[in-house]
């Protein structure tokens, strides 16, 4: 059986760790390419492994790519990656676009490749997207310490607050827009559920904490309710279980198996 080929956009935190559990995999992946804007970040890389240009990136016969760099990607590439390849955007935000995300979908379904969502912080995703459409109201609350929440897209100074407090409320489609490096999950959980505009968001900086908190709150038609919580850690603006769950991700996507018994 051939190894399946990866394509990694991005060569920070995680993308390394892609790399690295691609070399440690026994043959089961090899790495088709590597890309970064930043080519000298590549330098400790085999040269053979480098991709400079995007636009050949069809000529490594990747199976699957996976973008961990920025939701721009998904914009200038996606859809002519998935000519030749399936992908995994980790930068779903992107994907808050109706537009592009139509055009993603219908290459995809054109050319027999997927365009999958990688579950992230989404704690009870398989349930929501099983029972799509019975759902009456979904919510998604982050909890995050100020450091673990990139505000340059929102015109708000997080040196102002000294307590718990809401710096956003709404629908999912507008803080996408506002903190698209942070609520890449919110995306994800709207997609799979009521939509970006029905789907609610609620971001909670919070100087108090030492964790990052995800919450879901899900209420069927039927008056039934779907209610998760996680903590984890955090580096940057992720949880520090993000490199494992991306990792799953990957497996899922390409039918593989990290164990002889697992709940996909």
């Amino acid at each position: 059986m051939s190894a399946t080929r990866i394509g990694v956009i991005g060569y920070g935190y995680i993308g390394r760790s892609i790399v690295e559990r691609i070399g440690a995999s026994g043959g089961r992946f090899e790495t088709a390419f590597v890309h970064n804007r930043s080519p000298d970040a590549l330098a400790a890389l085999d040269p053979a492994l480098r991709l400079d240009d995007l636009g050949t990136a069809a000529g490594r016969r990747p199976d699957l790519i996976v973008e961990c760099a920025h939701p721009g990607i998904s914009e200038r590439f996606g859809a002519d990656f998935l000519r030749f390849a399936s992908y995994m955007p980790l930068s779903v935000t992107a994907l808050a676009d109706d537009a592009l995300r139509a055009a993603l979908e219908a290459s995809a379904k054109e050319n027999g490749t997927g365009l999958f969502l990688p579950a992230g912080a989404l704690l009870g995703g398989d349930e929501l997207l099983m029972r799509r459409g019975s759902w009456s109201r979904v919510r998604i609350t982050f909890r995050k310490h100020p450091d673990n929440i990139d505000f340059s897209d929102s015109g708000l100074d997080p040196a102002g607050i000294d307590r718990a407090t809401a710096i956003y409320e709404g629908p999912v489609r507008g803080i996408a827009r506002l903190y698209p490096r942070n609520v890449n999950t919110m995306v994800t959980c709207a997609l799979v559920s009521t939509g970006l505009d029905d789907c609610e968001a609620r971001l909670v900086c919070d100087p108090g904490l030492d964790c990052a908190v995800a919450e879901i709150e899900a209420w069927d038609r039927e008056g039934g309710l779907l209610r998760t919580e996680k903590r984890q850690p955090a580096v940057g603006v992720s949880g520090t279980e993000m490199l494992g769950s991306i990792w799953y991700s990957i497996l899922r996507a390409t039918g593989a198996r990290e164990n002889a018994l697992e709940l996909v």
